[in-house]
């Protein structure tokens, strides 16, 4: 029989952390997805694969850099996996020799708190630890993500909420006028320009003006 790499060998669990050094990390997203949904579906429940996606994603957002190249990296150091491939775009830009580095599986806890928000972190677990750090570091919060705009009463940058969707105008076409107020109509544009707005002088109007035969 053939084995292929990564295939276990027998019945049970996998170390998350074995599957991603001997598979990678898109192999263990698939196996951490695949093993969440089959507790849920043992119940009974269904749920979309991107919910659970999501926290996944969390869990394999950093980047243990090994070899810092000619970049300011340091080796050792933990980085977030957009930050990483940025400065290596700017240093293969530059002729430099980029960074290499490794991908790391955190927990759900730990990823919690190596967020770049430093007002999510405190609000999660180990708040003293993660404000004291913060100052010592004179950390600046971006309010990038929903949770910190939260804590600070900010509206949330999702949905029109996002700062490209806040001043948006939004007018209905003639078919929706029509659709929805079949009996009334609407001016076309520039109709009142040429419209005769002269003022009306209404106290030289007598009331014999108004008089009229009722009879």
């Amino acid at each position: 029989q053939h084995v292929t790499v990564g295939q276990p060998l027998q019945v049970g669990t996998l170390d998350p952390k074995e599957v991603m050094r001997v598979q990678g990390a898109r192999e263990v997203q698939k196996y951490l997805v695949n093993g969440v949904q089959g507790v849920y579906r043992s119940q009974g429940v269904p749920i979309h694969d991107k919910h659970i996606e999501v926290i996944v994603r969390q869990m394999l957002r950093k980047v243990t850099v090994v070899d810092h190249g000619d970049t300011n990296l340091l080796p050792g150091e933990l980085v977030d996996f957009r930050r990483y491939q940025d400065i290596n775009r700017q240093a293969v830009a530059e002729g430099k020799r980029p960074a290499s580095g490794r991908p790391e599986l955190m927990g759900i806890t730990k990823a919690s708190l190596a967020t770049e928000s430093w007002l999510s972190a405190a609000s999660f677990q180990e708040t003293t630890r993660v404000l004291t750090q913060a100052a010592m570091e004179g950390k600046s919060d971006p309010l990038v993500g929903l949770k910190e705009n939260v804590i600070i009463g900010k509206l949330i940058p999702a949905g029109t909420g996002l700062a490209k969707y806040r001043n948006v105008a939004v007018e209905a076409t003639e078919e929706a006028k029509s659709e929805r107020y079949p009996n009334r109509i609407f001016a076309s544009d520039g109709a009142y320009s040429d419209a005769d707005l002269s003022f009306v002088d209404f106290d030289s109007f007598s009331t014999d003006d108004f008089t009229g035969n009722y009879n």
